[in-house]
C-alpha cells in the first residue's frame, strides 16, 4: 500500500508509525490489566518483535504519543480495503493513563485515525468489534459516533469463557456530520482545563 503515513500530528498528541523498537512497551501495555478484554498479547519480547516486523501492508499501526514524544498508547487501522473502501479500527489502548491526565488523548487519537481513514484513504466506512464485556469501550465508541450493527455470538474466548463480539461501524458522512463536531467540542473543553 503506497499511501503510508508515518506521523499524524494533532493538537495534543501524535500518531507515530509503530516500530520494532516499540516491542517492549507495547508488550507491557498489552499484558496489563487494562488490556484484559483485548485479544491475547505476545508471551515473549521475541514474539512481540516478530509480530511488529510482520505487519502486512493492509495495516497502519501507530503509537499514540504526546507532542513531546512520550509513548502513551497504541491504535491501528487494519484490513484497509481500497476496493470496497473500508477498514477496521483496532488495537486501541491507552497504556499510560497518568501521562495523559487532562489531555484528550483518547478522543484526539480516534479523530486522527478517522481523518486518516476518511480523508487520506477516502474510505466510506470504518468498523470494528469489541468484546461484549468491554461495556465502557462500547459506550465510548458509540458516544464518539459508531453505531451498533450486530453481534457475533461467542466470538471471543477470554479468561476461560466465551463472549460475544459487538459489531460497530461509522460511515464517512456520519463522522463529518456528527462524530467530528462532538470530538472537536470535547477537545476544546479539555483544552480550557489545561
Amino acid at each position: 500500500m503506497s499511501k503510508d503515513v508515518d506521523l499524524i500530528s494533532g493538537e495534543f498528541i501524535e500518531l507515530r508509525k509503530l516500530k520494532v523498537g516499540d516491542a517492549e512497551i507495547t508488550m507491557k501495555w498489552r499484558n496489563s490489566a487494562r488490556a484484559s478484554l483485548l485479544n491475547r498479547a505476545s508471551s515473549s519480547l521475541e514474539e512481540q518483535i516478530a509480530w511488529i516486523a510482520r505487519r502486512p501492508d493492509s495495516e497502519q499501526n501507530y503509537i499514540i504519543q504526546t507532542r513531546q514524544g512520550l509513548p502513551v498508547g497504541m491504535l491501528s487501522l487494519i484490513n484497509i480495503d481500497l476496493e470496497h473502501m473500508r477498514a477496521e479500527s483496532a488495537r486501541f489502548l491507552i497504556g499510560d493513563e497518568e501521562a495523559v491526565k487532562g489531555i484528550p488523548a483518547a478522543v484526539e487519537s480516534m479523530k486522527l485515525l478517522y481523518d486518516l481513514a476518511f480523508k487520506h484513504y477516502k474510505l466510506q466506512r470504518v468498523y470494528g468489534t469489541v468484546a461484549s464485556d468491554n461495556t465502557l469501550m462500547i459506550k465510548w465508541q458509540k458516544y464518539l459516533g459508531m453505531k451498533e450493527e450486530g453481534r457475533l455470538r461467542r466470538h471471543y474466548f477470554i479468561d476461560g469463557r466465551f463472549q460475544d463480539a459487538v459489531c460497530l461501524g461509522i460511515l464517512a458522512e456520519e463522522y463529518e456530520q456528527d462524530a467530528k463536531p462532538r470530538m472537536l467540542a470535547l477537545m476544546k473543553i479539555s483544552s480550557h482545563k489545561l
